[in-house]
């Protein structure tokens, strides 16, 4: 940095500490320079440094077209009065990313197809949920009945108390179906032959593979108290029904709109499939080194977002606070990596192919963020240009554009 700007530099600084520094014996806005170098010597070199060594910094990368990525670490600093300030850079900046065999790639599109029985299986599932359950009275449980009880369940052998122990289980009322292919054994082992008011206790055996993670592999003991007997009605599938579902007015047509969903759930999940095998194949063919400040800023991102979801499915923060983040960290780090080549591929595919992403498209984004949150469209835009987050938006955008693009030139 020439030293006649180093000598601008300082004098400007200087003229700020005359107009804020309050000494003994002086006024504001009064101190003598020279004061002001004699006691402010250090405080000045840093400030001239903080000013000048960014703003040559920048300078000089725009200079050279280099597109830092990452922070720089600054070395070799001199700043002697009346002499240039000299100063090291280091740091990573956007590799040059050259695609090639893009246009060559292909993807596998399956025939979608939905089967009649997958259709009436799913009409099952809807005509279960208009299930009506009516109370029956004077015979005890059996077979296809269903308790309506209130139970309360213990781990058994453990202390609920002590640390890392299975809580306990207590439900007010819930439908116990006796027999039912997805009833625990015990339970209707246990209640089969009971009576509204009975009160039964036993234990259940939980299998390792058991869903709910509370229980899985542990024994629990259970009270049981049958507060009434039930059985199930399902209604009659025909048209009469279909009314009753909305904005249908026959069978035919609930199953017609059931087979459209599914044939579209299929073509997304397919799509989606080829998608991935897309890019691992463009990754591929085009192996390149990231910056490893892109890469740690990934595995941040994924991290973020999974403790995001453990909080969300009720995990504590001192929970979050034992785990091992480096662990975690080298878990992500794999998947970062692609991630990253990925949207540094399709950002270059996008400017060769001269995809862009129009302020429509990002109004739209907009709106279903709104409706997602139930938030004001400009509220949400506010939040998210002062977060700086509408680029990330907009560049996500580009990406699934681009990738759309690979997919359906790759047939």
């Amino acid at each position: 940095v020439p030293a006649e700007e180093v000598s601008r530099e300082t004098e400007t600084i200087i003229q700020k500490y005359q107009k804020l520094a309050r000494l003994p014996g002086f006024r504001r806005g009064h101190v003598p320079a020279s004061i002001i170098r004699q006691r402010f010597s250090e405080d000045l070199k840093t400030d001239v440094v903080e000013a000048l060594v960014p703003r040559y910094f920048r300078k000089e990368t725009e200079k050279q077209g280099l597109v830092p990525v990452s922070q720089p670490r600054v070395t070799d600093l001199h700043l002697q009065e009346g002499e240039p300030l000299r100063f090291k850079a280091s740091f990573e900046v956007m590799p040059e990313v050259k695609v090639e065999g893009y246009k060559e790639l292909r993807a596998e599109k399956p025939k979608i197809e939905v089967t009649d029985e997958e259709v009436e299986k799913s009409l099952e599932g809807i005509r279960e949920q208009h299930a009506t359950f009516t109370t029956v009275e004077g015979r005890p449980l059996t077979d296809g009945d269903y308790a309506q009880a209130s139970l309360d369940g213990q781990p058994k052998g453990e202390t609920p108390a002590g640390p890392g122990a299975p809580k306990p289980v207590h439900m007010d009322e819930v439908l116990v179906e006796i027999g039912g292919k997805n009833t625990m054994p015990e339970f209707s082992e246990n209640l089969r032959g009971a009576s509204a008011g009975d009160e039964r206790s036993f234990d259940v055996v939980y299998p390792e593979d058991t869903s709910d993670q509370r229980l899985a592999g542990k024994t629990f003991t259970y009270k049981v108290k049958v507060q009434s007997i039930k059985t199930k009605s399902l209604p009659e599938l025909n048209d009469e029904f279909a009314k009753q579902l909305g904005e249908f007015s026959s069978l035919e047509e609930v199953r017609k709109r059931i087979r459209e969903g599914m044939e579209a759930e299929r073509k997304h999940d397919a799509e989606r499939d080829a998608k991935d095998k897309l890019i691992v194949e463009l990754i591929k063919l085009n192996e390149f080194e990231v910056p490893e400040s892109m890469v740690e800023h990934q595995i941040d991102i994924r991290l973020d977002r999974g403790l995001r979801a453990l909080a969300a499915q009720g995990m504590k923060a001192e929970d979050m606070k034992k785990m091992d983040l480096n662990r975690l960290r080298a878990g992500q780090r794999e998947q970062a990596v692609s991630e990253v080549k990925a949207s540094l591929l399709l950002d270059r595919i996008a400017e060769m192919e001269k995809i862009e992403v129009g302020n429509q498209e990002i109004d739209d984004e907009i709106t279903a963020l709104a409706k997602q949150s139930n938030q004001e469209p400009e509220a949400i835009r506010a939040r998210l240009t002062r977060d700086g987050a509408l680029d990330r938006i907009r560049n996500r955008i580009r990406n699934e554009k681009t990738l759309d693009f690979l997919y359906h030139q790759s047939a």
